[in-house]
């Protein structure tokens, strides 16, 4: 028999749950496929097979919690073993002879039957109350006059429905019944989770504040439309907006590195390299995965590492260690149609950029007015860090490499 346990997930990482199971105990397995989804805080990864042969039992079920080498299930090693047979085992001896049947109960009298009481008869007559459709707590089935009484009084406390005219539409009140059953529960994943404390800590944490500015994106825009073609074909990959973007953050981190500090305790940890966290929405949730020493790559690397990095993120395959280590991170919610957000910390980094969408609006340019395709930018930064002058300070620099993109050529 071949073990299948949890393998080693990561730094800090020390537990995860059973997302789903892809086989069944008797399937058959060949050596490396997957066979069963752990979900972590962080990512999900799936169990490969550690020898061919046949599933022969799982011992953690789908939604349990399992640490670090815990067993999840056994595979029988082979071609072809026997399925699996989940049936209780047979007891050691049956009974040979039937339980005897039990005693005939004399026929029970029926209430309508039953003769009833002067005081019942009595009741009957003056409420109009008619016995026969009481169920009786006496004797045989018998009705008395408590059950009658009772029965008066549910009678007496039940609204009196009110005669609607002919014709008219009766509209019933809703209930919250009437909405629980159209509503679906579904636990939440880890990573779901993980999600909502992280960014829950953040604000319970830091003094977050976010300040605001627009930038012109023509002379990007045209500096894309000019070598797109060019640069797709020279590197592999396309020329989006991230690039610019994450280049233009690293030169306002290296003039004002307050906002690639984070704090640890009393300390202040200043941050003399850039990995820049790239926010990458996917069916399961938000993931950051980090392109790392940003400031010296190209712009060309910076794309092919965005553009792999988010292909493994909404097909599940990143990596822990590739979401780890970043000092600053950049969210795009632009491409969902987001004009204006708040964007929240990444803790424990200090500052957060939220691009948004570009939209075209009329700006006075040399004093005339020209439609100008503009976007709002949002920093949220860490007041504990940084000083609002320092904020501010960096959300211009980042909008001057922007609308001169010949800085990111000269450094300047």
């Amino acid at each position: 028999m071949a073990d299948i346990r949890v393998p080693t997930l990561g730094e800090s990482v020390s537990e995860a749950t059973i997302g789903k199971w892809f086989k069944k105990p008797g399937d058959a397995v060949a050596v490396d496929e997957p066979l069963v989804e752990l979900e972590t805080d962080k990512v999900t990864i799936e169990v490969p097979a550690p020898a061919a042969g046949t599933l022969a039992e799982i011992s953690a079920n789908d939604g349990d919690t399992v640490a670090v080498g815990a067993l999840l299930g056994q595979i029988k090693e082979g071609a072809g073993g026997a399925k699996a047979v989940s049936a209780r085992p047979a007891p050691a001896a049956e009974a040979k002879t039937k339980a005897a049947p039990a005693p005939a109960q004399p026929p029970k009298i029926a209430a309508a039957d039953a003769p009833l009481a002067p005081s019942v008869r009595r009741i009957a007559a003056e409420s109009g109350m008619d016995p026969a459709k009481l169920e009786g707590s006496g004797k045989d089935g018998r009705v008395t006059k408590g059950d009658m009484m009772a029965a008066i009084e549910r009678a007496a406390s039940a609204p009196t429905p009110v005669a609607q005219p002919a014709g008219a539409i009766q509209v019933r009140a809703p209930s919250p019944a009437d909405d629980a059953s159209r509503e679906e529960r579904v636990k939440m994943t880890r990573l779901r989770q993980t999600i909502a404390r992280r960014l829950k800590d953040a604000q319970n944490t830091a003094a977050m504040l976010t300040t605001f500015n627009e930038v012109d994106m023509s002379h990007v825009m045209a500096l894309r439309s000019q070598y797109k073609d060019a640069f797709e074909k020279r590197h592999g990959v396309k020329l989006g907006f991230m690039g610019f973007f994450v280049k233009a953050c690293v030169a306002a981190l290296k003039d004002i590195p307050a906002v690639n500090a984070e704090i640890d305790g009393t300390d202040l940890i200043y941050k003399n390299y850039y990995h820049m966290g790239v926010a990458v929405g996917t069916e399961k949730g938000l993931v950051v995965p980090v392109i790392r020493d940003c400031d010296h790559k190209t712009l060309a690397q910076i794309e092919k590492d965005i553009s792999a990095a988010g292909k493994r993120a909404r097909e599940g395959q990143l990596k822990i260690e590739e979401m780890q280590g970043g000092t600053f991170t950049i969210s795009n919610g632009g491409v969902y149609g987001s004009l204006m957000s708040t964007p929240i910390l990444n803790a424990p980094q200090s500052g957060i950029l939220g691009m948004h969408k570009i939209q075209e609006r009329p700006m006075v340019v040399a004093g005339k007015i020209e439609v100008r395709p503009m976007m709002y930018l949002a920093l949220s930064y860490d007041h504990r860090v940084v000083d609002g002058q320092q904020a501010v300070t960096f959300l211009v620099r980042v909008k001057d490499v922007l609308e001169d993109p010949a800085r990111l050529v000269l450094d300047l």
